[in-house]
């Protein structure tokens, strides 16, 4: 499995050399950045952007972010929902602040970031959306209620 994501990330790294200016804006890589396959080419009925960064998917303008290879969280009381079978926690303190809604896999190596600019209102549907690459990340542990603790 290793080799595979290796040989996705060194074919998107080419593509992003060949694209050069013509993307629309530049994501920093995660420090773990990873590529995830089979995203979507529309998501919440905004097309795909061209974006530069490794391991980095857009749509709508920036209006959703991803970025794959992001740092793995520790246990954290930040909010956590499952999403057809994948744990995201969601940053609550920079929803709070900012109103970017930012959800992170949890329990998961690499993790995967999924930020959305205009709140959350349909963000459960743009998380199964990206679920169907992030499954293929090794599950290692999972979301608590606090009566499981």
């Amino acid at each position: 499995m290793r080799g595979r994501k290796t040989v996705v990330c060194a074919a998107l790294a080419v593509g992003a050399v060949v694209l050069g200016t013509l993307t629309d804006y530049d994501v920093p890589a995660g420090p773990f950045a990873d590529v995830v396959v089979g995203l979507p080419g529309a998501l919440l009925g905004q097309g795909r952007d061209a974006v530069g960064g490794a391991g980095a998917a857009g749509w709508g303008g920036g209006a959703v972010v991803l970025r794959c290879g992001v740092r793995p969280l520790a246990p954290t009381v930040d909010t956590c929902v499952n999403v057809d079978g994948v744990d995201w926690v969601l940053d609550d303190e920079r929803a709070g602040r900012s109103g970017v809604w930012v959800f992170t896999t949890y329990g998961r190596e690499p993790a995967v970031e999924v930020a959305f600019s205009g709140g959350a209102r349909s963000a459960g549907d743009a998380l199964i959306a990206v679920n169907h690459g992030v499954r293929g990340f090794p599950q290692k542990s999972k979301c608590l209620a606090l009566g499981d603790t």
